[in-house]
């Protein structure tokens, strides 16, 4: 491993086993043959809106204080995948008895588009947040992560400016939306790549109501710049940490570089993984690619 210090921004460079497998969707392969592959929700299909695809899962340790929480995305395009399967490197934190994780689904573009998908997320967050009591959580240390689509989900909500009604008749929307760590596992984070580097993958246009193929000329600037989490990169965002692959046809790596340098430019403390030859089943969190993220997590949530 070779890590390089540059100020604010760390930039870890990993050596990826090319037998490992991995997958963005899947079970994690590894995981699946160890005790923690037995670790199942405390709670399932939690309601935190009105539609049926917004339903959460809880996974709850035993804990004499409130214990912190990582709120985990899904990838799949922003239109498949499930929030039934979490990355093994979570289950790891729940068997330790170290942490919460709550687990999301969300509504996919084939039922609305974008900002359906980032609203969802973001009201889980006030909603595990309006919970916290409840499942011993503590409030001021939840941390969200996810990979391919559910990193960019992630980045957005850590980015994104805090969406609280403070007078709102509904009890979750006057919760906090705010993170204190963010993980993205080869998430997309700037729509505006779509001009100077080819996307291949249609998720991208479909995220915003566009047909796939569709001139990036052609995409609305309003929702070319809200779609994208650097947008909403400023200083009083907590830490984020990127894991990315240097040969990623999917999410071309430039999307974590220029989100990398923003957050720099701004000053908030970064972290750019970059895994070389890795492409995008780095999304998968798999455990060749966990490592220096689960230091982070407990730097940022088990540390305070």
């Amino acid at each position: 491993m070779n890590v390089l210090l540059r100020g604010a921004v760390t930039v870890v460079v990993l050596a990826l086993a090319a037998s490992t497998p991995l997958s963005a969707q899947s079970p994690n392969a590894q995981a699946a043959n160890t005790p923690n592959a037995r670790i199942q929700p405390t709670h399932v299909d939690v309601a935190y809106g009105d539609g049926p695809a917004q339903r959460l899962d809880v996974y709850l340790v035993k804990s004499d204080q409130p214990a912190p929480a990582m709120v985990y995305i899904h990838g799949g395009g922003w239109r498949a995948g499930s929030n039934k399967t979490i990355p093994g490197w979570l289950k790891r934190f729940v068997a330790d008895g170290l942490l919460n994780v709550v687990s999301v689904e969300y509504r996919f573009t084939d039922v609305k588009t974008h900002p359906a998908q980032v609203n969802d997320c973001l009201r889980a967050i006030q909603f595990t947040r309006q919970h916290a009591g409840q499942w011993n959580i503590d409030p001021a240390r939840i941390g969200v992560t996810g990979g391919s689509a559910g990193g960019h989900l992630a980045a957005y909500v850590a980015l994104h400016d805090d969406v609280a009604r403070p007078d709102s008749q509904d009890p979750v929307e006057r919760q906090s939306s705010r993170v204190a760590c963010a993980v993205s596992f080869a998430g997309p984070t700037n729509w505006r790549l779509l001009a100077t580097i080819e996307h291949k993958h249609p998720a991208y246009r479909q995220l915003i109501g566009y047909a796939p193929g569709t001139p990036a000329a052609d995409l609305e600037e309003r929702l070319v710049k809200d779609v994208s989490p650097i947008t909403f990169a400023s200083k009083d965002d907590p830490p984020v940490m990127q894991v990315h692959g240097d040969a990623d046809v999917v999410v071309p790596i430039e999307h974590a570089k220029t989100l990398d340098q923003r957050l720099r430019e701004v000053g908030v403390a970064t972290s750019l993984v970059i895994v070389p030859n890795g492409r995008h089943n780095v999304a998968g969190a798999g455990d060749s690619v966990t490592q220096e993220p689960t230091r982070f997590v407990k730097r940022h949530l088990l540390a305070k």
